[in-house]
């Protein structure tokens, strides 16, 4: 019995992780940009019955040239932003998940070709509050 809930407890955290899990909506995966260019990021994060609270993200990207598209848990590359994370609701009604824009300039003396772009999210969550960190990221083709 004892082993039953302890099983439940461990899929509601997993689940309640899940429910606090950060995408990226923009740029999309396979997209162009250019060295020396402004892109925007966008940072979305779904609804969730479970409090949480927004720490910090770091967007960073890194050249596929120097060692092929690896795991942003190895190495993050260039830190183009770090800072708060306030996902909103937009103001229109767009159907869009609660996000928020970020603004980065990719280096003008980023190697062109095949790059990773990450997104490394720390939240707390539950009542507890438990730490969360995860990693996401699209792959882009900086011209």
């Amino acid at each position: 019995m004892m082993f039953m809930k302890s099983l439940v407890v461990v899929a509601t955290l997993a689940l309640s992780a899940l429910a606090q899990s950060i995408s990226i909506g923009a740029p999309a995966q396979g997209s162009t940009v250019c060295a020396g260019c402004n892109i925007k990021v966008e940072v979305d994060r779904p609804n969730s019955l479970t409090g949480s609270e927004e720490v910090a993200i770091i967007i960073a990207m890194r050249s596929c040239n120097s060692g092929g598209c690896i795991s942003p848990e190895d190495a993050l590359g260039n830190v183009l932003y770090t800072g708060p994370y306030n996902p909103q609701y937009s103001t229109t009604p767009d159907g869009k998940p609660p996000h928020q824009n970020f603004t980065v300039e990719v280096p003008t003396s980023f190697i062109t070709g095949p790059a990773t772009l990450s997104v490394t999210h720390f939240s707390l969550i539950g009542a507890g509050p438990e730490p969360f960190l995860e990693f996401k990221n699209v792959t882009v083709h900086v011209a």
